[in-house]
């Protein structure tokens, strides 16, 4: 019957328009979350099949979910290292438990802060997952499976030491000095039985951290001729004792300039390109660290960059060499690129995990759980992850975070319109109710 059909249609639109009221009542309250997407009601008309194209059977409406997955928030800049934002597509992956053994998820709330143990945890309560970089900064060959990430734990690294690989130095030697009317032969003045024309003290590192004083002699053997040695300083510290780490023969054009392609500068390799002339020294240390392979950079026939012989002072330009003593972990932080950044008191800064993106093919049918998360689902189409930038992926922004896409303006006046909807639902069941009153009178 018709009438009975009203009242049950009334029912169905009492219900969608509260469905609806409470999709935008759970707007309302998370329009301060972190990455929260906004939930809109969808309707639906159900339909029921009269028999007859002369009568008609009411059905009434349905409302469905659809998440608003896919619509990107503001993002606002945040003053902390560790918070992230995501421009674009893609989730960050995280998991309910620190030890990786919990259910995978993903989210586009990116709070995360050191927990008690050093895990990089957001305010939902899951674990930021990441590739852990190997000693090259690379992340693992096998990384399109969520079991190649790990969670994220800065304590771990809570000290580094870099070892000393480079060494470059830049120094004028005086061409008006004396040569060496003596005999001379490698090693002389790192045992001391002769000594240098000109000497400059610097300070490498091993593996340990820890310092030492290494020696760079010249002692003038010929005209635009010159013996280099390097030692070190306290002959203790290395296996070879007094012996000289490096060494060979320096020669010069008449221009003051290092003739490094001349077969005569036996101190290293000349490199036709660049002009440079580069040596190695393998140093064995006494301590314990690990052997230390040094490549040097005795200097190049540019006059802007290298060894001259004027006649002039003896002047060193610049001692450059890299490595660093131990530091303490001072800080971390996370990139555009999506390297989680350690950075030391030594002045030293370490890649030690890539944060991957992970996309969907339809990200608004993903299953949402608690923590402001999304798990996978059959019509969400299976996980991809991407590096940030690639392979559709959006890209990061470094310490910033992506707010609420709810609009409370929207969301006010949709309420207006559920309201005044509801309302009209009920006078629908009202009005049939009455029908059926005056059709019950009927004598």
């Amino acid at each position: 019957m018709s009438l009975y059909g009203a009242l049950f249609t009334g029912v169905t639109g009492l219900n969608a328009q509260t469905q609806s009221m409470a999709m935008i009542s759970d707007n309302i309250a998370n329009v301060n979350t972190v990455g929260y997407k906004r939930t809109t009601a969808r309707f639906n008309t159900l339909v029921t099949d009269s028999g007859s194209e002369k009568t008609f059977s009411p059905a009434g409406v349905r409302a469905s979910a659809f998440r608003t997955i896919g619509q990107q928030g503001q993002i606002a800049t945040t003053n902390s290292d560790t918070d992230i934002a995501i421009s674009g597509n893609g989730f960050i992956v995280v998991n309910s438990r620190s030890d990786g053994t919990g259910t995978m998820l993903f989210t586009r709330a990116g709070s995360f802060s050191p927990d008690s143990t050093g895990n990089l945890r957001n305010s939902g309560g899951t674990f930021l997952q990441g590739w852990a970089l190997d000693a090259n900064g690379n992340i693992p060959a096998v990384s399109a499976d969520l079991s190649s990430l790990t969670t994220v734990n800065v304590t771990q690294f809570s000290g580094t030491a870099a070892a000393t690989t480079n060494l470059e130095v830049g120094t004028n030697l005086d061409s008006s000095q004396a040569i060496y009317a003596g005999a001379y032969a490698v090693n002389n003045m790192a045992a001391g039985t002769v000594s240098p024309h000109f000497f400059r003290n610097f300070i490498i590192y091993d593996s340990l951290g820890t310092a030492h004083e290494m020696t760079i002699a010249y002692l003038k053997t010929a005209a635009n001729t010159w013996a280099t040695e390097m030692y070190a300083a306290n002959s203790t510290e290395v296996t070879a004792g007094a012996t000289a780490l490096a060494s060979g023969n320096l020669i010069f054009n008449g221009d003051a300039t290092l003739d490094a392609d001349n077969a005569g500068s036996t101190a290293g390799t000349y490199n036709a390109i660049t002009g440079d002339l580069t040596g190695s020294a393998a140093i064995a240390w006494t301590n314990g660290s690990s052997a230390s392979t040094i490549t040097i950079d005795w200097g190049s026939n540019n006059l802007a960059n290298g060894l001259t012989q004027f006649a002039s002072n003896y002047n060193v330009a610049f001692v450059n060499q890299n490595g660093a003593s131990v530091g303490l972990l001072n800080g971390v932080s996370i990139d555009e690129d999506g390297f989680v950044i350690a950075s030391f008191s030594n002045g030293q800064n370490q890649a030690v995990y890539k944060l991957p993106l992970t996309t969907f093919a339809d990200p608004s049918s993903l299953d949402p759980k608690e923590g402001n998360t999304y798990a996978e689902t059959n019509k969400s189409g299976s996980f991809n992850l991407r590096q940030a930038g690639n392979g559709g992926a959006g890209f990061f922004v470094a310490s910033a975070l992506e707010a609420s896409n709810v609009d409370i303006a929207q969301e006010f006046t949709d309420m207006i319109i559920t309201q005044r909807a509801y309302s009209a639902n009920t006078r629908v069941i009202t009005t049939a109710d009455e029908m059926l009153e005056e059709l019950i009178r009927l004598r």
